[in-house]
């Protein structure tokens, strides 16, 4: 059949236009970001702040400096003199030339000066020396010659062993020690037990042997130490009537023995200077 014209043009206009594909807009090629420049400089800069900082907290961490709030025994009232005994039981380097007693405001001993009430100066320490008839602690020689160099009374003691012959626990204890200083604390014998092999009445004979050979060599009347229970029940009159008693009692305002010259009350205290805790004793003034 014949068509107008007009009409064929249009059939044809819109043939064309179901042939053809939709225009699509041409995207602009994205631009490509530039890499940001890192400033190696500054990274440096901080990293070494940071490793200065980190030194600088362990440091004063291990000079017994503020710690993280640490806190240990309370100490008990009264106006005292304080000194720590230590052994190589006690890991560590020591400062020597600054151990202080802090204290917080419910009498706790603490690590943090921030946060001390109260600061005392420690002002003597007693060290192992030696053990029975052989033992001899080996940081004894480091913490004896520490110790007087940094000016501290010091004084060494012996753990004694009650089935051992006291006079040969004696020659081990004065070969080990040498000489004292006019300054340094008498010679301690540390009795706290009945050993395997011993009994009461063998453990006072030996420790009197062991007193009176000490005694008649270094000029100064020796030290005993020993538990409040302990000096009570164990210890014969010989002993605790006729020399100066170094008493352990923990957790009292005063220990139940009488007559004592040192008084250690406890073995959890934090001492400045001292890692860890340590053993801490007070003397009258």
């Amino acid at each position: 059949m014949n068509m107008p014209a007009s009409r064929k043009r249009s059939v044809s206009n819109k043939g064309n236009a179901k042939g053809r594909k939709p225009l699509q807009e041409k995207r602009k090629p994205r631009r490509k970001r530039k890499p940001r420049k890192v400033n190696l400089g500054a990274w440096k800069a901080v990293g070494v702040a940071c490793a200065v900082v980190l030194t600088l907290v362990v440091l004063f961490h291990d000079r017994g400096g503020s710690g993280n709030g640490e806190t240990g025994a309370k100490v008990p009232p009264g106006d005292w003199r304080y000194g720590i005994d230590i052994s190589h039981h006690n890991a560590g380097n020591i400062v020597w030339d600054s151990l202080y007693v802090l204290t917080d405001k419910y009498g706790r001993t603490i690590r943090n000066h921030h946060l001390a009430k109260d600061i005392r100066p420690v002002s003597f320490v007693f060290i192992k020396a030696t053990e029975g008839v052989s033992m001899v602690d080996k940081d004894f020689k480091r913490n004896w010659n520490d110790a007087g160099r940094s000016g501290l009374r010091r004084g060494a003691y012996h753990f004694f062993r009650s089935s051992k012959d006291g006079e040969a626990q004696a020659r081990l204890f004065i070969k080990t020690v040498g000489e004292l200083r006019f300054k340094d604390l008498p010679p301690v014998l540390d009795i706290e037990t009945i050993h395997h092999g011993g009994s009461r009445k063998k453990l006072n004979e030996e420790a009197l042997k062991w007193l009176r050979m000490v005694e008649a060599h270094y000029g100064k009347r020796p030290v005993i130490y020993a538990g409040s229970s302990f000096a009570k029940d164990c210890l014969s009159k010989d002993i605790t009537e006729n020399y100066p008693i170094w008493i352990a009692h923990y957790e009292k305002d005063r220990p139940s023995f009488d007559g004592w010259t040192w008084w250690q009350f406890t073995d959890k205290a934090v001492v400045k200077g001292v890692p860890g805790l340590v053993d801490l004793s007070v003397m009258k003034r």
